[in-house]
């Protein structure tokens, strides 16, 4: 499922929820929606954060991960 149709499904869930509840089936599809949701969202930062660089004053350029680790 695309990012988009979670989002807007996500959405109309909570909009009925506000407006006059969730039957137990639809709130059940709620807590998966938002499960797909947050691993997605997990994925896509750990992606951006695994592309990221750190330059150093002396000029040296080394990955998040391994400017991270304990010397």
């Amino acid at each position: 499922m695309e990012m988009n149709e979670l989002l807007s499904e996500i959405n109309a869930l909570a909009k009925k929820k506000r407006e006059e509840g969730l039957s137990d089936e639809e709130t059940k599809r709620r807590k998966e929606l938002y499960a797909i949701y947050l691993k997605g969202f997990r994925e896509q930062v750990k992606e951006r954060l695994d592309n990221v660089d750190v330059t150093y004053p002396d000029g040296t350029v080394k990955s998040l991960k391994d400017a991270m680790k304990k010397k």
